[in-house]
């Protein structure tokens, strides 16, 4: 097991580099066998356009759907690249520009310059025109002005002779020899589910989920963002385009495999490491002599460091002494005070009511014996200090030896002080010694009582602090409980203060000028945090942290059902974070290691990420996922519909088929069949096939059905253009009707 292993024990994690664009070694080639008369199909997605002769198996060019326009200073003119040649120029990689605002056009001006740059890498070489019929793809149902705006640049820009629309998804269907199907198709910006009954799409019962591969990429990208918040590097959309195409996978069980991905042992097989590449700064190895004068710096300052903060303890502790002495000497005075000269002088001390007094008094005392208990330089001598002017009165003093005596009062204070905590020590040893043997005693007689009682204190303990911790957590959030109820206090105590007339409310005006709001302007306003102020007492914490550790250690020698797993150190080990086991792996961070802190760990969006489309609500896209509109279309939409039957859905649940970029997703058909069979009556016909190419084969569909009797039939021809306009279309069973 994993988390039984030490981190020696297993073998170093391997860190893979994110990929970036391949910066192309040459520019894009040209085609060098151009014919005129022969179908051109253009596949433009909104990531990627394919463009080629009809003739070939393969498009002549592939490349990205972008413009970069910059003006190049060496030569004082602008440059226009388009494609993969924008890759060869830094400058140009800082000015992409994309035609396409989600799935429609809405930057006409870049595509006419990814055509030209199509056309003129297709060969063809015809001036001011196109001699080619074309065959595009396009959305599936399109507003007009999208269709229109294409023919428009198409026929009066390149004078095509001829022209033919279609769904890349339904010409994929048809270059892998569909007939009757649910063809699903995920594509850039949407996936489609297109019933087919012979070779005719059913378009009015098509159905589209806002989801597709841009999406899901922007989604990784915002999800690593909240991830890492302080990442050093910014990660690029390409980058997490190609971190979700090779490390996301669909999950077989979805349900299953989250709830025990963060596990030690299916991290240590699933988490994936990523790092970005970055200048290591390689630190000075110092020498055996630096090292030891600089040991030799540190012992002194150290040294030097205690004996300041013994001075300041020492004055800390006579200033207490001389506090503690004052107000226990006024405190029997007002015994002999009526009532009001005892308010007087509570309210010239600075207390409330004579409570607060005593609450003051019982602290100093609490601070003085635990003051006394630590080791404040007790001086060895056997002989006590002689402090002979303090019995000289201060009229038979020259000046210099006035000083003599108050420094030998304060060193007779702190002799004094040195002997109460002398003896209060030993006090507190020999009641310590005692408690110890009647401890012992009762461990001996009866050690499971003296067992359960540890464990009830422990965890009492543990609770104070996870309690303190929670509450601290919640006071740094102005919304929590917490927050608002300490102001709700705040509110309520500067209230009463006000009510009680201990303020003049006239001619105080506060630094906003608001006359009716005064607080804060007398000082004795801010004694209202003094009642509710919740400070960190560092003392406390440490000694509820030193008493749990001697519980445990007892528990450790004493109880044999304790053991190391059950201390609070490993109960706050980075092994029980699950923060830390989703932020780092299953292995321990090094802050200071550089390499950690230019990496990122891929656990559970591996999966998340493509379970958006058969779960969107995860993402917040309020739709039904792929399978359920699936189980809709082929149950009760298509039989419901006029001419259907059920024959034609069972026909069809024999061929549903997947296309586009993320039926790349591992796992992927499987997982659609799995899920699509757990819906459909027993013993349905049901099979599940992907592409052959989900990529290139609507390419490959638009150059095979371009050269048919159906596609001859399906061109709108320029004459055609002239005479009905741009809104005319005719009809074919690739997708292009008029809805």
């Amino acid at each position: 097991m994993a988390n039984k292993r030490t981190e020696e024990e297993l073998p170093p994690r391997p860190a893979f580099p994110i990929p970036d664009f391949p910066a192309p070694t040459q520019p894009e080639p040209y085609y060098a066998s151009y014919e005129t008369g022969i179908p051109i199909a253009i596949d433009l997605g909104r990531s990627t356009t394919r463009i080629g002769l009809a003739k070939e198996t393969s498009p002549n060019n592939v490349f990205p759907t972008v413009m970069s326009r910059f003006k190049d200073r060496r030569v004082n003119r602008m440059i226009t690249l388009v494609g993969n040649d924008m890759y060869l120029d830094n400058v140009s990689k800082s000015n992409i520009r994309s035609a396409f605002d989600g799935p429609m056009i809405n930057n006409w001006d870049v595509i006419e310059k990814v055509l030209d740059y199509g056309f003129l890498h297709c060969g063809v070489s015809s001036q001011g025109r196109v001699d080619n019929p074309i065959v595009m793809n396009e959305v599936l149902a399109p507003p007009l002005q999208q269709r229109t705006n294409m023919m428009e640049l198409l026929f009066e820009a390149y004078n095509v002779p001829k022209l033919a629309f279609g769904a890349d998804c339904l010409f994929s269907y048809y270059q892998n020899g569909g007939s009757t199907g649910l063809v699903i198709g995920t594509g850039h910006d949407a996936t489609h589910l297109i019933p087919v009954v012979e070779h005719k799409p059913v378009l009015s019962i098509a159905k589209r989920l806002d989801w597709g591969g841009r999406q899901a990429t922007n989604y990784l990208m915002d999800f690593i963002g909240l991830k890492y918040p302080y990442f050093p590097t910014r990660l690029t959309t390409f980058q997490m385009e190609k971190i979700k195409q090779d490390y996301c996978y669909v999950s077989k069980n979805f349900s299953e495999e989250i709830t025990h991905y963060l596990d030690l042992d299916n991290l240590e097989k699933n988490d994936i490491v990523l790092e970005v590449p970055f200048t290591e700064v390689v630190k000075h190895q110092k020498t055996e002599e630096e090292l030891q004068l600089e040991a030799e710096r540190k012992r002194e300052q150290i040294k030097r460091l205690h004996e300041q903060a013994r001075e300041r303890r020492l004055e800390k502790l006579v200033q207490k002494e001389a506090d503690f002495s004052y107000f226990t000497g006024l405190k029997e005075r007002m015994k002999s005070m009526n009532k009001r000269e005892q308010i007087d002088v509570l309210r010239n001390e600075g207390f409330q009511d004579e409570a607060e007094m005593n609450r003051h008094i019982a602290n100093l005392e609490k601070s003085l014996k635990k003051a006394r208990n630590e080791d404040i330089g007790e001086n060895t001598s056997e002989e006590p200090p002689s402090f002979p002017l303090l019995e000289v009165p201060d009229e038979q003093l020259s000046d210099e030896q006035m000083k003599e005596k108050r420094k030998q009062r304060l060193m007779k204070a702190n002799y004094d002080a040195r002997m109460r905590a002398k003896q209060e020590k030993e006090l507190a040893k020999k009641e310590a010694e005692e408690a110890a043997e009647k401890d012992r005693k009762w461990r001996e007689s009866d050690l499971s009582g003296w067992i359960a009682d540890r464990r009830e204190r422990l965890e009492k303990l543990i609770q104070r602090v996870k309690e303190r911790k929670r509450l601290k957590e919640e006071l740094t959030d102005r919304k929590s409980r917490a927050a608002q109820n300490r102001m709700k206090n705040i509110a309520s105590l500067a209230d009463e203060d006000r009510g009680a007339g201990r303020r003049k409310k006239a001619g105080n005006v506060t630094i906003d000028n608001d006359p009716n709001d005064t607080f804060g302007a007398n000082d004795e306003d801010w004694a209202v945090y003094r009642a509710i102020a919740r400070e960190e007492d560092d003392d406390a914490e440490e000694e509820v942290q030193q008493e749990i550790l001697k519980i445990e250690e007892e528990l450790l020698e004493h109880d044999p059902n304790f053991t190391v797993e059950d201390t609070l150190q490993r109960q706050f080990d980075w092994r029980n974070s699950l923060i830390h086991r989703f932020l780092r792996g299953p292995r321990s961070f090094d802050p200071e290691d550089q390499h950690q802190q230019h990496q990122i760990h891929l656990n559970v969006e591996r999966i998340r990420i493509p379970e958006i489309l058969f779960q969107p609500s995860i993402a917040g896209v309020d739709q039904a996922g792929i399978v359920e509109l699936a189980e809709d279309t082929l149950l009760r939409r298509l039989p419901g519909e006029k001419g259907f039957s059920g024959d034609d859905a069972t026909q069809m649940m024999k061929d549903v088929f997947i296309t586009g970029g993320q039926s790349l997703f591992q796992n992927f058909q499987e997982r659609l069949d799995s899920d699509l069979r757990a819906v459909l009556p027993v013993g349905s016909p049901l099979r599940v096939r992907l592409a052959q190419d989900p990529l290139l084969d609507a390419w490959r569909g638009m150059a095979k059905w371009s050269l048919t009797d159906e596609a001859k039939h399906s061109y709108v021809s320029r004459q055609e253009y002239a005479e009905y306009g741009a809104e005319y279309i005719k009809e074919n069973n690739m997708g292009c009707v008029r809805l």
